[in-house]
């Protein structure tokens, strides 16, 4: 599964003029780690090796590693960024008395030493020669004993020191619901070095990027914990915890107050497991033989809800195969634990209290980011809108799907969410860093919802048909691959044959609006003369509905000039004319039906609502005032 580096030699036909352009590679990295837990004082000790395979063309003269854990200290980047970003994250802050208002605190700014989080390296070794390091907040950075050449690997072995910190964000130990350990990003992690270099961004709470490899692990703890997490248990036999009703026979070690938990995790970027002593672990037979794993605290307020998930979550990702293509690995597990809801390899960390509905929600979008995040694997700090919108678009229609109720659109609230930033004049391109935003929740509704809209409106501009077999064709050509915003677009296109560019182009790299209108309609002898206005920046093909005053119905499509595209008929029953194309450049356009005024009941620009107009007042005819302003 290894990626392979390739080169190919371009002759431009000038002369001797040729050059050497290096077609698609990533790096490896295939970790061994063997950790112990002390669970009196959370406190761990591991030892790390790591092959790393370097299939870049660059000979490397320094790697970098993650140490998350140190983000959990007062005084970090993470520490300061609650303090100063304007609507911090409910779950990291205080809220305390200042001079009789109510001010945030910073959780981070007041943990003590024993409540930190830190990771501390020591006997850094390449190939066994020590090499240099030194720790940046929450990166490590280390200059090489021997420059790492193209197409070479290297071993790295290090020995590392953790304290798991009180749970402030997404890891920690003993969340709100009792978990007392939730172990994600846990262990040092070496950054990614691809096309674009070292993305050895510090942790400020926001997102993640990694190297793909296999994990073998063995986390020694207290035998009464039960753990759950990346990979495949690989001695069951001496384990238990839930594995007897899998007809594994048992065998403890005599007089052990430990076990050894042996995890193997094939083709992942990350490694995340959760321990806990009143875990209940149910293992139910998913599609394609895959085992799903439910592990939840033994409290008679969540048995029912988690055991009615069961069921649920295997008919979600049988739809996400269906719809994107098959998830490739045997297992997945849904662990209470965290802080809300957060993806990691083969499994999810989420809270096990509340609704059925939100309970099912969070695990319907949970494991929806397993084929967007943990295979395709975008860099989801610079293009967010790739991950959770994306997620959030096959959440949307997997939950729309499993319903006994099921809605015309079930993009609509994030289509609200982004009419809503739209309008507030706070908005930044989806091209943002996610570190950068000012706002959560403009970060929040530009990558969730921004995103969403993103899939379902170009549903809107190619056809839904062509849409799903976009997605298919995405999956299917950049699985492992970290694809980037490029990637997702020319997928589009090599389907549906539209140039889409354009679309890229406005919808993510800019803040421009969709704006179309109803000018004018006009008696024009026997026909009836209709004038479209363009007040937005951003261009759309243009479906719109007439409806007469006996009832029928029929339809009109402008092609965009720019797409060089004729979209299918998405109402087959309802008769469709094909107008000339509209060319950006100009703001209005008419046509004629030949139908007097006074045959006319009602015009629509998109009744579908999937296109994302900021004003849907003036869409149709005749004007309907809003009643939400």
């Amino acid at each position: 599964m290894k990626k392979i580096l390739l080169f190919a030699l371009l002759s431009f036909g000038i002369g001797k003029v040729s050059a050497q352009k290096t077609t698609y590679w990533q790096q490896h990295a295939d970790y061994k780690m063997d950790v112990s837990m002390d669970v009196k004082n959370y406190q761990y000790k591991g030892r790390q090796e790591l092959v790393y395979t370097n299939n870049s063309p660059d000979t490397l003269k320094k790697v970098f590693y993650h140490l998350f854990n140190n983000a959990f200290q007062p005084g970090s980047e993470m520490d300061a960024r609650i303090q100063s970003i304007i609507d911090p994250d409910r779950r990291m802050v205080n809220k305390i008395k200042v001079d009789g208002k109510d001010i945030n605190e910073s959780r981070i700014k007041t943990l003590k030493p024993n409540e930190i989080g830190y990771l501390k390296i020591s006997n850094f070794k390449q190939d066994g020669v020590e090499a240099a390091s030194k720790t940046v907040g929450t990166i490590l950075e280390v200059t090489l004993a021997k420059p790492i050449l193209p197409n070479s690997k290297t071993t790295f072995t290090l020995d590392f020191d953790g304290q798991v910190p009180i749970q402030i964000r997404r890891s920690g130990r003993n969340n709100s619901e009792g978990v007392e350990l939730s172990m994600a990003q846990w262990y040092p992690k070496l950054a990614e070095f691809d096309f674009e270099g070292w993305h050895a961004d510090p942790y400020i709470a926001r997102e993640f990027h990694g190297v793909w490899g296999n994990f073998d692990v063995n986390i020694t703890i207290d035998k009464d914990y039960v753990l759950g997490g990346s990979g495949y248990l690989q001695n069951r036999n001496e384990i238990g915890h839930g594995y007897q009703d899998a007809g594994i026979e048992v065998v403890y070690p005599k007089k052990t107050k430990l076990l050894t938990w042996h995890f193997v995790a094939p083709m992942v970027h990350d490694f995340t497991f959760a321990a806990d002593k009143n875990y209940i672990h149910d293992i139910y037979k998913g599609p394609n033989n895959v085992d799903l794993h439910f592990l939840y605290k033994n409290n008679p307020k969540y048995i029912e809800n988690w055991k009615n998930l069961q069921p649920k979550t295997a008919a979600l990702m049988d739809f996400y195969n269906k719809t994107v293509g098959n998830y490739p690995y045997k297992q997945y597990s849904v662990i209470q634990g965290g802080d809300g809801g957060m993806e990691y390899a083969m499994c999810t960390l989420i809270l096990g209290n509340g609704t059925f509905e939100g309970l099912l929600g969070v695990t319907a979008h949970e494991m929806a980011h397993s084929w967007f995040q943990h295979i395709l694997a975008s860099n989801e700090s610079k293009h967010g809108w790739m991950d959770e919108g994306f997620t959030s678009f096959l959440e949307d229609l997997g939950l729309n799907e499993i319903s006994d109720k099921k809605v015309e659109n079930p993009f609509a609230g994030s289509y609200k969410g982004y009419y809503y930033m739209a309008k507030s004049g706070k908005e930044l391109p989806q091209t943002t860093h996610a570190d950068r935003f000012e706002i959560n929740q403009i970060y929040s509704i530009t990558s969730y919802s921004k995103g969403d809209i993103f899939l379902a409106q170009l549903g809107y501009i190619i056809g839904k048909e062509n849409l799903l077999k976009t997605l298919k064709r995405y999956y299917a050509d950049f699985k492992f691959k970290h694809p980037t915003p490029n990637d997702i677009k020319r997928s589009a296109e090599r389907v549906s044959g539209a140039n889409l560019d354009w679309y890229l182009t406005d919808w993510t790299q800019t803040t421009n609006t969709i704006d179309y209108g109803i000018k004018n309609v006009a008696e024009n002898g026997n026909s009836t003369l209709i004038t479209l206005e363009r007040i937005g920046r951003m261009p759309m093909p243009i479906d719109l509905t007439v409806e007469y005053t006996d009832g029928s119905k029929e339809s009109f499509y402008i092609p965009l000039r720019m797409m060089s595209f004729e979209k299918e008929n998405p109402n087959p029953e309802m008769k469709r004319t094909v107008l000339k194309d509209w060319a950006w450049a100009y703001p209005n356009f008419e046509f004629s039906i030949a139908k007097n005024k006074s045959e006319i009941k009602k015009i629509t620009i998109d009744d579908s609502e999937l296109m994302a107009d900021i004003n849907r007042d003036n869409n149709v005819f005749p004007t309907v005032i809003s009643e939400k302003k």
